[in-house]
């Protein structure tokens, strides 16, 4: 099969509960999957939330060398290279507008940031929950310290509000000051008006010569629905959100259970 008879030649890929699996870890299985498809000549490209400093070590874990977004699309990442292409940071004076704005409705919220750069700390204010793993974090105590350099994002929780109705809140008081999106447990996000998964698939798949037409997407949480916009085809796994699910073109099997491998497998068969 060339690559121009392929069914998708742009494999997009979000990561935390997609690709990975609950350990965190990557299966043998989707591994191979998609060393079989790249092999064919489609490209495979990460599209996470996470921003470069808490996702390189997977992909140079997993041998990625091609580009990576990141940050929620604030990011174009060159893995092979190390190299950071592309950045775009949140407007310090509007997040802090819109974090009034927010707590005005919602009262007290705990906070952490993520600063811009390949060597970008994680910022964690008194009170934030910071999910069990690796992945490092720069305790603060001082306020101003959050805004004492430039962010990518911030981070949002309540000590009573569930992750669906902040970001609702959020929204609604907000909304035309930043971008909100949830990307998983405990992760409501304030970002760039405007920015989004998408914004930076699209800039990743021009750099590569591809179009949406070209791409199928996977993901679980609601900052995937816009890249399923944006792709031809829309893969929510089983464990997704029930927002991504409502527009996914179809639901695969778990991220424990080779979800992405399996929709691969079948669209690949020649492979």
């Amino acid at each position: 099969m060339s690559s121009t008879e392929l069914p998708y030649r742009l494999i997009a890929t979000d990561l935390d509960g997609t690709l990975l699996r609950a350990d965190d870890t990557i299966s043998h299985r989707s591994r191979e999957a998609l060393a079989a498809v790249t092999a064919a000549g489609a490209a495979h490209i990460i599209v996470t939330g996470r921003a470069v400093p808490w996702v390189r070590h997977i992909l140079d874990d997993l041998g990625y060398r091609g580009l990576a977004v990141c940050g929620q699309g604030g990011q174009v990442y060159h893995a092979g290279e190390h190299r950071l292409l592309t950045s775009v940071t949140l407007d310090r004076q509007l997040a802090g507008l819109a974090l009034a704005k927010i707590e005005a409705e919602t009262g007290p919220l705990a906070l952490a940031a993520s600063r811009d750069g390949l060597e970008g700390e994680v910022l964690v204010g008194p009170g934030y929950r910071v999910q069990e793993g690796p992945l490092p974090v720069t305790s603060y105590e001082d306020p101003a310290e959050l805004w004492s350099a430039p962010l990518n994002k911030l981070y949002l929780q309540h000590p009573d509000l569930d992750d669906d109705e902040l970001a609702r809140v959020a929204l609604a008081v907000a909304g035309h000051l930043v971008g909100v999106t949830m990307a998983g447990e405990g992760i409501v996000e304030l970002l760039p008006l405007g920015l989004t998964k998408a914004t930076g698939l699209s800039l990743a798949a021009r750099r590569l010569g591809m179009k949406a037409a070209d791409t199928i997407a996977f993901g679980d949480m609601p900052n995937d629905i816009p890249m399923f916009g944006w792709a031809a085809h829309g893969v929510a796994m089983a464990n997704a959100h029930d927002e991504l699910k409502a527009v996914a073109d179809e639901i695969t099997a778990s991220n424990d259970e080779d979800g992405i491998a399996v929709v691969l497998e079948r669209l690949f068969p020649a492979v």
